[in-house]
């Protein structure tokens, strides 16, 4: 989708409120701006939403990373649920970040969101990465074709809505480089391992991302 416009409105020092106006709708996001050329895109399950799982993991490691000179942009898509329109709402968040000469480009999803990262990041160029969190199968069976970048996924093993078999299946049918790491005694939304999952995913995006150049 083409961007026909950018609404921002800024609520602190490091962090804006902003719509993308595309003709097919508006994409509503939050930016925490770093500066520099790398960028997270965070995706919540088929509802949508901004925060994320595990106490709102989202928000929080947007607003860490800032210091770790990450960019981040929460993007609650313009039709949670139906997949297709998801998947263009991150390539044109992507699109919203390169334009601010951000072409190092991660994606982190969780649930539905985990297979909208997968599918968009085979699509997309400038994504480096992409980390799932207890994601759906349904939509990730292009996942190979992400090769060679790397794909982190992470699942609770006592997961009711979305069994952690599904992630197994995902790592299954994607090429190196690959991890997957199931939690015990984690459920669906991985609270139980608030503490490091915040440690695990800042790591991963720190490794894979680099530093600036």
């Amino acid at each position: 989708m083409k961007i026909t416009g950018i609404h921002s409105e800024k609520q602190n020092k490091n962090q804006e409120h902003v719509i993308i106006n595309t003709a097919d709708g508006n994409i509503e996001c939050i930016f925490h701006s770093a500066g520099g050329t790398r960028g997270v895109i965070w995706l919540c399950g088929a509802l949508g939403g901004f925060d994320g799982p595990s106490f709102g993991i989202f928000k929080i490691l947007s607003e860490r990373m800032v210091t770790d000179g990450f960019n981040s942009l929460r993007l609650h898509y313009r039709r949670p649920g139906d997949f297709e329109e998801c998947v263009q709402d991150v390539l044109t968040g992507v699109d919203f970040l390169k334009q601010k000469r951000i072409n190092k480009v991660a994606l982190v999803g969780h649930s539905f969101g985990g297979a909208v990262a997968i599918q968009a990041g085979t699509m997309g160029q400038e994504v480096k990465t992409v980390v799932g969190l207890a994601s759906q199968t349904s939509g990730a069976q292009r996942v190979a074709e992400l090769a060679p970048r790397p794909l982190l996924l992470i699942h609770g093993e006592r997961d009711r809505n979305l069994s952690a078999d599904c992630s197994r299946y995902i790592y299954q049918w994607a090429e190196e480089p690959k991890e997957l790491h199931i939690l015990k005694n984690n459920g669906h939304f991985l609270r139980e391992a608030h503490n490091e999952l915040l440690t695990q995913i800042r790591k991963w995006l720190k490794d894979k991302l680099g530093t600036e150049t």
